[in-house]
């Protein structure tokens, strides 16, 4: 971590006035000396004093170290916590710096998989009969972040519309000029597509007639 970045997160941490940690350690280790002396003297009370008072004393002596201990790690634990949100709070506010090796390396690992992923955004998008501009912003940042190509993604952006468009087994004039249109777009055989359609459209017809 950077020197700029410990100062901001020091900054942070200023506004609670964290005492420094060496009281933190001292009050564990004296806390823990108590302990241990008490619970020496709990087993050996000696002769000094009448042993069972000694025992009250040396276990009133172990109580107080436990707790005396016990502040001194919560204070730990508390800057810790403190210091951690700080950090969180801060990465949180910081650009990631490089690209997501992880992510690249599973793209170039499963690309079916996520072309596949793309396939169903663009169906999920063109489900309604219609594609908006938002959609197909989300559905480019998608394929820029998957590496698929704009020929790939135009060929999903077509199939999907003609899946769309055949769906109620009937394509209709306004759906028609839509496919040829974007089939245009991605330079594709309009016609070829438009058929395409209507094959699949009378396909989904016969189904539905048959279940009837």
């Amino acid at each position: 971590m950077s020197d700029e970045i410990d100062s901001i997160i020091e900054d942070r941490l200023s506004v609670f006035d964290d005492e420094p940690d060496l009281n933190d350690w001292v009050e564990v280790m004296c806390g823990a000396a108590m302990a241990v002396i008490g619970i020496f003297h709990l087993v050996q009370p000696g002769e000094l004093v009448d042993p069972d008072i000694m025992r009250w004393f040396a276990a009133a002596v172990v109580a107080a170290g436990a707790v005396w201990a016990g502040h001194g790690l919560k204070d730990m634990a508390v800057k810790e916590v403190r210091r951690s949100i700080a950090i969180l709070e801060l990465s949180g506010e910081m650009p990631a710096e490089g690209p997501n090796h992880g992510l690249i390396r599973d793209v170039l690992l499963n690309p079916e998989d996520y072309k596949s992923f793309l396939i169903e955004a663009y169906n999920a998008a063109w489900d309604d009969g219609i594609i908006t501009e938002e959609e197909l912003n989300e559905l480019k940042s998608f394929q820029s972040a998957l590496g698929i190509s704009d020929e790939e993604a135009a060929e999903m952006n077509v199939e999907a519309a003609i899946k769309s468009a055949a769906k109620d087994g009937e394509i209709s004039e306004k759906e028609e000029s839509m496919i040829k249109k974007i089939a245009e777009d991605a330079e594709m055989d309009a016609e070829s597509k438009v058929e395409e359609a209507k094959t699949k459209a009378k396909s989904k017809s016969k189904s539905k007639s048959k279940k009837k």
